[in-house]
């Protein structure tokens, strides 16, 4: 059902769903940018509708809401170890059409993957999403080609124009947060975008021996090996495992799960000293393919949603979608 509300109103909503969700959406963080007086926008919990950053793309996915940049998986000791306490409260997150379709990613890695991940499920079980439309595309967007532009499975629509909020609820369980609240019934359409600057071509004919081709010679040289991609990228859920021994008790601690990424040194180090993918440029092969090839033969579907973060992250000004524009030439070489 699709509501118009003030949105001193909507804001009232927001209180009511804040005794039992976390909101969070993309915010401006004053001050919190690359340089002292610089801005940022990143997720973060808000209050108030005037909190949310409508007009700019987060620099940083919503993902880590729902995977913790760093989480205690368990405390030990000499003899036990228990799990940390559950948040009991869920999460009601703010997102756009790409990063919507990106959750479906995250999904089939941790639940549905031959294994469901028990911390992940935890919070995924009590998450809600409320789409924020996109009236026109931002820079280094290419989810038009990526067909993740658009999208039907948010729990609930919101726009908001002047001093008025246009809510478009489909979650009965969200509606019913609005109470008595005043509104009016009125027909809400969704801002979709139908063609972005930024187009990206995957060939029909790729296959693995593209790796043969001499086009990732390039990023040997370009790549510093930061993994900032990795980091802002909204389908990227690696991650590595670290004890922490506690200074006052060296035999007790606790387990954490970290954000991990592809492009760092030490992410393909084995026992005895080996590592795969030392080259700068066999890494970014290993995640462009990974991003078009081998997660679409595996679930039929692009891992990459085309959000352009990469492209917008990257100190060297490196493009994921040039580089995946080039794999049509890279197959003729190799062919």
């Amino acid at each position: 059902m699709g509501f118009k509300l003030k949105v001193e109103d909507f804001n009232e909503f927001l209180e009511e769903v804040s005794k039992d969700y976390k909101v969070y959406a993309p915010k401006v963080l004053k001050g919190k940018g690359t340089f002292s007086d610089t801005d940022v926008v990143r997720y973060a919990e808000i209050k108030d509708v005037e909190e949310i950053e409508f007009k700019s793309k987060s620099a940083f996915s919503y993902k880590e809401v729902l995977l913790p940049i760093t989480q205690t998986l368990f405390y030990f000791t000499e003899d036990q170890w228990t799990e940390p306490k559950v948040e009991e409260k869920g999460v009601l997150i703010f997102l756009r059409s790409c990063d919507m379709h990106s959750l479906k990613r995250i999904d089939d890695i941790y639940l549905r993957n031959g294994f469901e991940d028990p911390y992940y499920k935890t919070i995924r079980e009590k998450a809600k999403f409320i789409l924020i439309g996109c009236e026109k595309s931002f820079d280094n967007c290419f989810c038009v080609s990526m067909g993740t532009n658009k999208t039907e499975d948010h729990d609930a629509y919101i726009k908001v124009v002047d001093d008025m909020v246009y809510f478009d609820v489909q979650d009965e369980a969200l509606e019913g947060y609005l109470g008595e609240i005043q509104r009016e019934e009125v027909e809400v359409v969704v801002d979709f975008v139908s063609e972005n600057e930024t187009k990206v071509n995957i060939p029909e004919n790729l296959e693995l021996k593209v790796m043969n081709s001499s086009m990732w010679k390039e990023y040997s040289a370009r790549c510093i090996a930061c993994g900032r991609c990795n980091f802002v990228c909204p389908t990227c859920t690696c991650f590595t495992m670290q004890d922490i021994f506690y200074k006052d008790n060296e035999k007790a601690g606790e387990r954490r799960r970290v954000w991990a990424s592809c492009q760092v040194d030490g992410y393909t180090n084995m026992a005895g000293g080996h590592s795969f993918r030392l080259d700068k440029g066999q890494r970014m092969r290993f995640k462009v393919l990974h991003k078009v090839y081998d997660y679409k033969k595996r679930w039929g579907y692009n891992m990459c949603v085309g959000c352009g973060r990469c492209d917008d992250i990257c100190p060297e000004y490196i493009s994921f979608s040039n580089c995946v524009n080039k794999l049509e030439k890279g197959m003729e070489e190799v062919e």
